[in-house]
């Protein structure tokens, strides 16, 4: 038997509010406190570019 299923809502990147049908594998996917927010890649690489530049250089 074939059940009907609620069409899935489009994807929201919660940095820049860019929108995705489903979630584009360039994505990525952060858990906090319970709630699962997706980055598109521009917003993703901008914030993990802004976490390396803070980093001491012993970590290079």
């Amino acid at each position: 038997m074939n059940e009907a299923r609620a069409p899935e809502e489009p994807v929201v990147c919660a940095r820049c509010g860019k929108t995705a049908e489903s979630v584009p594998v360039t994505w990525t996917c952060s858990v906090e406190n319970g709630r699962r927010e997706y980055f598109c890649e521009e917003c993703a690489r901008e914030n993990i570019r802004a976490i390396e530049g803070r980093l001491d250089s012993s970590w290079w």
